[in-house]
């Protein structure tokens, strides 16, 4: 029993061994960088090639864990760019209500120093789209898929999931805001911000911001364990929820003085307790749903 614990703990230990080997060769690769550079943000450039690196370090990993790209849960072409569309009228559909609250709230309020012309409208909403999916394919293959199935293969599902999730959510708060002038620069700077920015995860003003994303996680892990080759969903679901992320800060304002501001974070404007409960709810939804579904293939005992 115990060495199944400490076996358990090893995994689920080792994504952070990989993160802090991945930005810390991200700190000595942005100081050789910069040095090229003029007005070069320190770490701005450790956080993007971190960045790289943790997408890059799926392939060597699925070599090692001999995972197959199907095993992802990549779908084929015709069923993926299905499940895309699919995936990003889901996300639509579950985010959409946070926005009416929002505005409802007078948390959301137009922003009337815009154009607000067809073209401009148009330019947003495409470059907005772009972007979103262009982060859900990054992300989506290396939480839900590769980190997912690495998980399951050697913990319980609730703990993958979890864990999954907690990642997830903790990797967009790894930042930090601290500038170092080029004057005061040495090879030791990047890893002083990298202290810094694993310590931001400690800091309360995020925690709305972090228990949203868990839940964002969660939901995605569910998708992903209960429908098989399913990730071409959470791809467009993702893709969905940024997009509308990103429109609400390119059309909304976010008022902070408002009497309802708590329940959204500084983070965007759009994530805090309000899509941490709200998504609770779809979760147990789909999770009674899912339930229902399995207990009418059951067969039935006849007594007769």
């Amino acid at each position: 029993m115990r060495n199944d614990v400490l076996r358990s703990l090893a995994y689920a230990l080792i994504p952070l061994g990989v993160l802090i080997l991945a930005a810390s060769l991200a700190c000595v690769l942005a100081y050789v960088a910069c040095q090229f550079f003029s007005d070069c943000a320190l770490a701005k450039v450790i956080d993007k090639i971190t960045q790289a690196l943790l997408v890059l370090s799926i392939f060597p990993a699925m070599r090692v864990l001999k995972i197959k790209r199907k095993a992802l849960g990549f779908a084929v072409r015709t069923i993926f760019l299905k499940q895309l569309v699919l995936g990003f009228l889901l996300g639509i559909i579950t985010l959409l209500p946070v926005f009416a609250v929002l505005y409802g709230l007078q948390i959301s309020v137009i922003d009337q120093t815009q154009p607000w012309t067809v073209l401009w409208c148009v330019q947003k909403s495409a470059v907005a789209l772009g972007l979103a999916l262009l982060i859900s394919l990054i992300e989506e293959p290396l939480f839900r898929g590769l980190l997912l199935l690495s998980f399951r293969r050697s913990i319980s599902v609730l703990a993958a999931v979890g864990l999954s999730a907690g990642y997830y959510a903790v990797l967009h708060f790894l930042k930090t805001t601290t500038v170092i002038p080029e004057a005061e620069r040495s090879f030791s700077s990047g890893f002083q911000l990298l202290w810094m920015a694993f310590g931001n995860v400690l800091n309360p003003d995020i925690f709305s911001a972090l228990l949203a994303l868990v839940m964002v996680g969660i939901f995605l892990a569910f998708i992903r364990i209960n429908y098989p080759a399913s990730l071409g969903v959470c791809i467009g679901c993702h893709t969905g929820w940024v997009w509308l992320i990103k429109m609400n800060k390119s059309f909304f304002n976010t008022d902070f003085t408002a009497e309802y501001a708590f329940l959204v974070s500084p983070y965007d404007g759009v994530i805090g307790y309000l899509v941490a409960a709200w998504l609770a709810v779809v979760i147990l939804f789909f999770v009674s749903v899912r339930m229902q579904a399995k207990k009418r293939k059951q067969p039935q005992l006849r007594l007769s």
